[in-house]
């Protein structure tokens, strides 16, 4: 699979070590990644660091996902984000949506999945034609 020309910056935001290791696992060999267990570290460096895309897991500590990415919303306009979820209702998407999620992922999600979603977010944001359409 080609990668795309410019290196993107794609934040992960979950308070479980072990599904942000596999989301780097799947994401470093096309992203740049960071990677942090908390919304609230989350949010210190979406204000002061380039990143593209941000992912957060819905759970964690003091802030949720959803939190954290209506807030991000008011600080940086038009920022992909994608939030992670093993407990997706109809109520949390209509809530995502409405605080302007990019996408919401049922957890345990696939790599093809969660590559799909980056990608199709990276490439409607940026419009960067070297985006791949397909994940293979």
């Amino acid at each position: 699979m080609a990668s795309p020309s410019t290196t993107y910056r794609v934040l992960i935001a979950d308070d479980d070590a072990g599904f942000r290791e596999t989301l780097e696992s799947i994401l470093e060999p096309h992203f740049l990644t960071l990677s942090v267990p908390s919304a609230e570290r989350a949010l210190e460096i979406v204000e002061h660091e380039p990143i593209h895309l941000a992912l957060f897991d819905m759970h964690m500590h003091l802030l949720t996902g959803l939190d954290a990415l209506r807030i991000i919303q008011q600080v940086r306009t038009g920022l992909p984000c994608i939030l992670i979820t093993a407990d997706l209702t109809e109520r949390l998407a209509q809530e995502a949506r409405a605080a302007q999620a990019y996408g919401v992922l049922r957890k345990p999600v696939s790599r093809r999945d969660l590559l799909s979603e980056v990608y199709t977010a990276l490439r409607d944001r940026y419009h960067d034609p070297n985006i791949p359409c397909t994940v293979s």
